[in-house]
């Protein structure tokens, strides 16, 4: 399978000269083991994978041994299932005083993972890689996270070709995962088969024991129909057939596993009539596409989720370039009691960044009016955006811009 190139290299470079312990988390098959395995290329790194049943028996009953069989510098490889290894890291971290001498990837989110924070406070970079963003599959920019800057927008879309609505959804249909876009699109429903059945369902199983598996398939289902929207516990547990306990609990597995992510409410001291509850995405639009069942990118673009599955490819791209970036994506959404909403917003130095997020080539001006809600909090009301189809980045108003999709 040929490589490709993402935007994390330069950045994951650039933690391991400074940490003595390096853990790259994600989802499976997002291209972690591809990258480590690429960025080693002609050192002397040794390489092993628990997913190997002999490496994983010797890592959880004999984490001594082990660690002087896998002497540094080393890559350890789906590191989630034998948190023993991270005393032991620990030791041979602080003896050795080597910067990147262990890189480690687990197939689980890392703030979720048990054990890291306590055993390697203080010697661990962390970073999260999720599947290929759009800039890496398609426009081949320096990794930059969205930014407001006028200049930076205008170079940011320079030399991208225009895309026509269907160029977009075919992008959303297919997804990011490195197999189907190395392969070819060909291999999509195959892989996400095989993805849903095989890897989710072992990796459910490991996090929670015993599972019914078309329960959480159709719970799934449900969560993918409501991309892009409010958590609603007690629809979930309607649609899936099970209580809201269980709900969390899923919820939190899928968290865990690097599939779903949240945008929580924005609000300060001024702006207390505001939602509570955060609304739920998933990093992969292809994922979603296949668990709700769209046949083609064509009737996706003209179904009823288009609007949904739009915002969420938008707000997963924006979210993927901060971490490719190495950087945490404090991002928000804000509603009110009123209703009035603003789809994503960031706030950056004590000034609010909105955007807004439409399935349109022809963005109206009135589109920003929300963005002055905002200026009741007690922050400065910086640039604003609205995302959409529109092929050209340009101004839109006197404080604000259209971006096209295409420029994420």
């Amino acid at each position: 399978m040929p490589y490709i190139k993402r935007d994390m290299e330069e950045t994951f470079l650039r933690v391991s000269g400074q940490f003595k312990v390096v853990l790259v988390t994600g989802p499976r098959q997002a291209g972690k083991t591809t990258m480590l395995k690429k960025l080693m290329e002609g050192s002397d790194r040794k390489y092993v994978s628990l997913d190997d049943m002999v490496a994983r028996d010797l890592a959880k009953n004999d984490p001594g041994t082990f660690i002087k069989i896998y002497s540094p510098p080393v890559f350890i490889d789906e590191v989630q299932y034998a948190p023993e290894l991270f005393s032991y890291i620990k030791m041979q971290v602080d003896e050795r005083q080597i910067k990147g001498d262990y890189w480690l990837s687990g197939s689980q989110v890392f703030r979720l993972m048990r054990g890291v924070s306590e055993s390697l406070a203080g010697r661990v970079g962390l970073l999260d890689l999720f599947p290929l963003s759009q800039n890496e599959m398609y426009n081949h920019k320096p990794c930059r996270p969205l930014g407001m800057d006028f200049d930076l927008l205008r170079k940011r879309a320079s030399g991208i070709p225009e895309t026509s609505p269907i160029d977009t959804y075919t992008r959303i249909y297919n997804g990011g995962m490195p197999q189907i876009i190395a392969e070819g699109v060909e291999s999509r429903d195959r892989f996400y088969e095989s993805y849903v059945r095989t890897y989710l369902e072992r990796d459910v199983r490991d996090l929670s024991g015993d599972i019914n598996v078309l329960k959480f398939h159709r719970f799934m289902v449900a969560t993918a129909a409501r991309t892009a929207q409010l958590v609603n516990y007690k629809s979930l547990a309607d649609d899936a057939e099970i209580d809201q306990v269980t709900v969390k609990n899923w919820l939190n597995i899928l968290e865990t596993l690097g599939l779903i992510f949240y945008l929580h409410p924005y609000s300060n001291n001024l702006l207390k009539r505001t939602i509570k509850a955060p609304k739920l995405y998933f990093y992969d639009s292809g994922l979603v596409a296949y668990l709700t069942r769209w046949s083609s990118a064509e009737t996706l673009l003209h179904g009823a989720q288009s609007g949904a599955i739009l915002e969420n490819y938008v707000v997963s791209e924006i979210a993927k370039g901060y971490h490719n970036c190495g950087l945490e994506p404090f991002l928000h959404y804000f509603r009110d009691k009123d209703n009035k909403e603003i789809d994503l917003l960031w706030e950056e130095n004590g000034t609010l960044y909105p955007i807004e997020i439409k399935k349109t080539a022809n963005p109206d001006v009135r589109l920003t009016n929300v963005f002055q809600v905002l200026k009741k909090s007690d922050k400065l009301l910086g640039k604003g955006g609205v995302v959409c189809m529109y092929g050209d980045f340009l101004p839109l108003g006197r404080e604000n811009f259209v971006i096209p999709v295409r420029c994420l």
